[in-house]
């Protein structure tokens, strides 16, 4: 093999890759010494502590029923309703598009207090069917409710990469199954789910994480029903004893658990994998009758349960307060309330989130090139440390980075910067995989020629591969936006009064049980989302983003 020539992307490299080392690699290694190591001294008492009480290694039971059901019912779920939205005609089909995808960027712990308002021991619907029909309803809390609000918030994830993934299946191959009396659901299950497997497996895996690693949901109405994140939180937070070495002990243990998680994942996609050229994209045709019917039921009704919680928590943003209590009336109170009493958490969510973009950006456009462009020893190991923020949930990330960070020389706990890195760190994925999808679809050529007629590689890439690159870049950029506004896991951890943002806000405000005010924050909340989306599909073109 020909060593490389050293250039400006060997350069790039090496920084991405110590980048990673410094603030990934780093703070879960000291995470792990503090998990072994107490007051000097090598001990597994943490790990003994843990398997030692079922009140503990329970969270694990509780934590794995949550996951995996959250997991199967998200995939039952969407995998059919992008089958129906690619194949069937549905009346108003963009707008139901979008409101699916304004149904997920809604942190999930927002919806969770949302279905205590709807569902809630003194809940509108709860009430309603009490005082009419004197029917008792099952409260939102517990496992159900918890099944319930991360199903509904995770589920559009997994339609999303359907979606696309449907996108690339010949119609040929389906008409060919037809031909074979071979249709309906027989058609769905028999033929296009294992053509798209591995994209249903790689959703999956991400609603996976992302129920494994909630913390607000089950924190506001898990009650008695405990999961790992918020057992890692309360025992971190703790003063007694060794809890932060308990807490350290019981996150490196989720680590591996995530770990061996997305080995699996990754496995059985090789495995079932599939290449297909599109030449014929399945049709969108008019179904008649009972078909027909079904089909709008089915999407409708979800559509409704989806996006209920936000419209209600929007309404009652206007209502009149009494305190902490909702009265007849609308006003702008809660409004009023919300800016001036935490208003600045408005201003530290922009600061601290474009901040973070702006790292994300540059950082996903450098490292996106040189594991498409310049493949070797050094940009495979970076593609793969690229791939470990899936796997940390954030409030492991949030303990090791206070962990690691907490003394000099770089003492970054209690400030912004160690939230902005917080940020950057998490979702610098969805825009590094965004951006490298659509530069494999560009070719080289056109980099080569410019190289040739005298270009250097700067300007080569400045002028010929980065406009190439925009389109991904910026629908990545979004999703990274989105998930960054959300955000609650990690920055709970990590933020400070003088750092506060608005899920922050959101959240101290509902478990202090001032509703109005958590509601009119969660409107705004969901009114810059709603922007941000419009602006993105106005710039585009699309009506969707690409996972």
């Amino acid at each position: 093999m020909i060593e490389q020539k050293k250039d400006l992307w060997t350069a790039v490299t090496i920084g991405a890759l110590a980048v990673y080392a410094i603030f990934l690699l780093y703070p879960l290694l000291s995470l792990l010494a503090k998990s072994v190591f107490i007051n000097g001294h090598f001990t597994m008492a943490a790990f003994a502590k843990f398997f030692a009480s079922k009140f503990y290694y329970g969270t694990v039971i509780n934590s794995a029923a949550v996951t995996v059901s959250v997991t199967i019912c998200a995939v039952v779920l969407a995998v059919p309703l992008a089958y129906v939205l690619n194949t069937v005609k549905i009346r108003f089909a963009s707008t139901v598009q979008i409101l699916i995808l304004l149904s997920s960027v809604s942190a999930p712990f927002i919806g969770a207090y949302s279905w205590i308002l709807l569902l809630g021991r003194s809940g509108v619907i709860t009430q309603f069917f009490k005082n009419t029909f004197g029917i008792q309803t099952p409260d939102i809390y517990g496992f159900t409710g918890i099944l319930l609000v991360l199903t509904l918030q995770l589920c559009p994830l997994i339609y999303m990469y359907v979606s696309g993934a449907l996108k690339t299946v010949d119609n040929s191959i389906i008409e060919a199954a037809e031909g074979m009396n071979c249709t309906g659901a027989k058609k769905m299950w028999k033929i296009t789910a294992p053509l798209i497997l591995p994209t249903i497996l790689a959703g999956a895996l991400l609603v996976f994480m992302r129920a494994l690693a909630d913390f607000g949901t089950p924190m506001l109405i898990g009650e008695g029903f405990r999961t790992i994140p918020v057992l890692i939180f309360t025992e971190f937070i703790s003063e007694m004893g060794e809890d932060d070495s308990f807490a350290a002990a019981i996150s490196v243990m989720v680590v591996i658990f995530a770990t061996s998680v997305f080995l699996i994942q990754k496995f059985i996609s090789n495995r079932k994998a599939y290449t297909m050229s599109s030449l014929r994209p399945m049709q969108i045709r008019k179904e008649k009758g009972f078909k027909n019917i079904a089909a709008h039921i089915f999407v409708y009704t979800y559509i409704a349960l989806a996006i209920m919680p936000q419209l209600y928590v929007i309404y009652t943003s206007f209502l009149k307060t009494s305190g902490k209590i909702f009265v007849k009336g609308y006003s702008l109170q809660s409004y009023v309330s919300a800016i001036s009493k935490i208003g600045d958490s408005i201003a530290n969510t922009f600061i601290l989130a474009l901040s973070a973009l702006a790292i994300i950006i540059v950082l996903a456009i450098l490292i996106a090139y040189v594991t498409v462009r310049r493949p070797n020893v050094l940009t495979n190991l970076l593609d793969i440390s690229t791939m470990f923020p899936y796997i940390v949930p954030g409030s492991i990330l949030g303990i090791a980075l206070l962990t690691a960070f907490n003394k000099e020389p770089l003492m970054l706990s209690g400030t912004a910067f160690i939230l902005i890195l917080s940020f950057a760190i998490r979702r610098l994925p969805y825009t590094i995989r965004s951006s490298s999808a659509i530069l494999h679809q560009v070719s080289i050529s056109t980099e080569e020629a410019a190289i040739s007629l005298g270009a250097s590689q700067v300007k080569t890439f400045t002028r010929i591969t980065l406009p190439a690159m925009l389109p991904g870049v910026l629908s990545g950029a979004v999703l990274s936006w989105l998930s960054i506004l959300t955000e609650l896991s990690t920055s709970i951890l990590l933020y400070t009064i003088a750092t506060r943002t608005m899920t922050i806000a959101i959240y101290t405000e509902v478990l202090r049980g001032n509703y109005g005010t958590a509601a009119a924050l969660s409107s705004i909340l969901s009114f810059i989302t709603v922007a941000t989306l419009l602006l993105f599909f106005k710039l585009t073109g699309k009506k969707e983003l690409s996972m």
